[in-house]
């Protein structure tokens, strides 16, 4: 394997631009992170109008950290990050921000230089490896085209990186394996293949979208703590793509939660499990089991629909299904700040902090959305009417 503190693979690469490694960080400003996405849009033309599929999202990615996106499906998580691989370009879409990687940003690189850094400084595991994956290739082979493509090396010297990857990935036997096709692995196993084939050239940045939907809970483990041995190993960034809280709680050191294209809350790991501030991020902690409660206290699904991403509003988009909406919120889109007594802790909502700590204590404790409403002083629905 390669020195954790050299990313350069077994067989030599090469940079977007063709130079060494260094090339790649000179371009990056001194203390800047890794990843530093501005305010990105992106839009889908329809029949029916413009879909906003992300409507103007920040965050940044620090070398050998995970970040990790959570929210409901549809709203905006995937479609961002396979922007960021130049993965949503077409005639029909809209894109608009900045997106810099070690100071390069990726919207405005063409097609060729894109593809230089996809794959090679920046990988992405795919949610569905089944179909990620291609039946009528061997896995090896598949691997075998990701290293060529980047490296100049034989065919011979990328089979044995593909064998070495198999291997660290936990794959038994991977001399033998290397030769299988995709229909011959378990679920599990396929997964462990797109990891290895993420890493095969040691990328600076691992975006991982659902890398664990679809398996057990034991292999779900093992998939975890391999991609956390490798980030130790290698010292890769991490974008954990997911809607389960309970895989980035093991995995992230920040989490932003999405919700309607937007992000709504975002916080290290520690701060937004012990003091959560969006209504929308108390919804998915309350719809995931706890340990710490009695076992008849029911799990509690957030109420209502996520609204259409086309002609949104400017306003609060989970307005509608917010439980504490009477008498809380006001007109227009809030702003994303930073919580009272905690400038890291950036929420969207105008709530007051003292009905937050209110509110969170009584959900905390168990309590249900009504009772929390209640203690604060909120009016519910039928009351307003």
């Amino acid at each position: 394997m390669t020195d954790p503190q050299d990313h350069t693979p077994a067989p030599e690469r090469a940079t977007a631009t063709g130079t060494s490694p260094a090339g790649g960080d000179a371009g990056r400003r001194a203390g800047a992170p890794l990843l530093e996405v501005r305010d990105l849009r992106v839009g889908f033309g329809s029949e029916d109008g413009l879909v906003q599929a992300v409507g103007g999202i920040s965050y940044t990615v620090e070398a050998g950290r995970t970040l990790g996106i959570v929210g409901e499906s549809g709203s905006g998580k995937s479609v961002s990050s396979m922007t960021l691989m130049g993965l949503t370009r077409s005639p029909s879409t809209k894109i608009e921000g900045e997106v810099l990687f070690e100071g390069r940003d990726l919207l405005t690189m063409s097609t060729d230089e894109l593809r230089k850094v996809r794959g090679n400084e920046i990988a992405m595991i795919f949610q569905d490896p089944l179909s990620s994956l291609h039946p009528f290739y061997r896995i090896g082979d598949q691997i075998i085209e990701g290293v060529r493509a980047h490296n100049d090396v034989t065919k011979k010297q990328a089979k044995a990186r593909a064998v070495e990857m198999l291997g660290l990935v936990g794959i038994p036997d991977p001399g033998r394996r290397v030769d299988a096709y995709p229909h011959e692995f378990s679920g599990g196993m396929r997964q462990r293949v797109m990891i290895a084939m993420a890493l095969a050239n040691d990328p600076k940045l691992l975006i991982a979208d659902e890398p664990t939907t679809a398996l057990d809970v034991t292999v779900q483990k093992q998939i975890l703590e391999l991609m956390d041995r490798l980030q130790r190993e290698l010292g890769t960034a991490i974008v954990m793509i997911t809607h389960d809280l309970g895989v980035v709680a093991e995995t992230a050191d920040d989490i932003a939660v999405m919700y309607a294209g937007r992000i709504v809350e975002r916080a290290s790991v520690h701060d937004l499990f012990s003091h959560p501030r969006h209504p929308y991020t108390w919804g998915l902690l309350r719809s995931i089991p706890r340990l710490d409660l009695p076992r008849d206290v029911e799990l509690v699904p957030v109420d209502g629909r996520p609204p259409s991403l086309i002609g949104l509003p400017d306003d609060c988009s989970f307005r509608e299904r917010c439980p504490y909406a009477a008498g809380c919120c006001r007109p227009g889109m809030p702003d994303l700040l930073g919580a009272d007594g905690a400038p890291d802790h950036q929420v969207r909502c105008t709530m007051p902090p003292e009905r937050r700590a209110t509110i969170w204590q009584v959900l905390a404790d168990g309590g249900t959305p009504q009772e929390a409403a209640t203690k604060a002083g909120i009016p519910q629905p039928e009351e307003v009417a």
